[in-house]
Order: C-alpha cells, then sequence, then structure tokens
C-alpha cells in the first residue's frame, strides 16, 4: 500500500480519513485514467470505507475534499468503477454528481467470480480548448 501511495502522490492527490483515535477509517485518491497523453487531464477516483464505518458520511467527505484539489490540479473529468453489485458505491458516486456511463460486463475477477463493473463520470470544469496543462499534486502549494 506505501508504495501504491508514493506512486499515487507524485501526481495526484491521496487523503486519509482518521477517526479520534487516530485510526485509519477512509482514504480517497485519484489516478491517471489512461497512461496516453490524451487523457492526462482526466483522473479515475476512488474511495474506500471501513466496513463497519459505512453509512456514516466519510466517502462523502473524503470526495469533499478531493475533487476540490482536482479541480486545482487543472483535472477536467472524473471517472469512478465500481466493481458490481455494490449499491451503496453507486449511491455515493450519483450524490457527488457524477453520472453512469456504462457497464463493462464481467471483466474483474474479485472474491472467486468474474464481476462487471459500471463506469461513472462527471465534468470537473468547462473544457477549455486548447485546455491548460495539469498541475502535479507536488506542485500544488506553489499554485
Amino acid at each position: 500500500m506505501a508504495a501504491r501511495m508514493a506512486a499515487t502522490l507524485a501526481r495526484h492527490p491521496w487523503l486519509v480519513a482518521i477517526d479520534e483515535m487516530h485510526d485509519v477509517v477512509g482514504y480517497a485518491y485519484a489516478g491517471p485514467h489512461r497512461e496516453r497523453a490524451g487523457y492526462r487531464w482526466s483522473v479515475d477516483i476512488s474511495v474506500y470505507v471501513d466496513p463497519g464505518r459505512h453509512r456514516r458520511g466519510i466517502g462523502r467527505r473524503l470526495y469533499a475534499a478531493l475533487l476540490p484539489l482536482l479541480r486545482r490540479l487543472r483535472l477536467v473529468n472524473a471517472c469512478a468503477g465500481i466493481a458490481l453489485p455494490n449499491a451503496g458505491s453507486e449511491a455515493l458516486h450519483r450524490a457527488i454528481g457524477m453520472e453512469e456511463l456504462g457497464l463493462y460486463r464481467r471483466v474483474g475477477w474479485k472474491a472467486g467470480r468474474w464481476i462487471g463493473v459500471a463506469w461513472y463520470g462527471m465534468g470537473l470544469m468547462e473544457r477549455g480548448e486548447p485546455p491548460d496543462e495539469p498541475l502535479p499534486f507536488s506542485d500544488l502549494g506553489s499554485a
């Protein structure tokens, strides 16, 4: 997990939620949507909340902190892939303003079976032509 976080933080944010005892209860992060240069304005976002902490607003608060950071980085689009079935995650992503874009059927192997992934997306800002170059997260303090 530490290596994943370090690789992400060079260009994108990774946020961690802790409780009053300083235990990690969730996290949210962004990463490249695709590696090709033409996709550099788009990110995939993800949130994880400890199962014992669901339905307490943690995921929504993490995204409320993450999305403004992505806008400051001049990112234009956010996408999220949701392993199905997951009504709670789908509801969370709709609640933050995402809409369902499509479904990849039986594309992932999880928990001993093939699963589908629902793709959600949202615009983060107006799509300028040409768009401003995105900033790396490591430069955010100087932006």
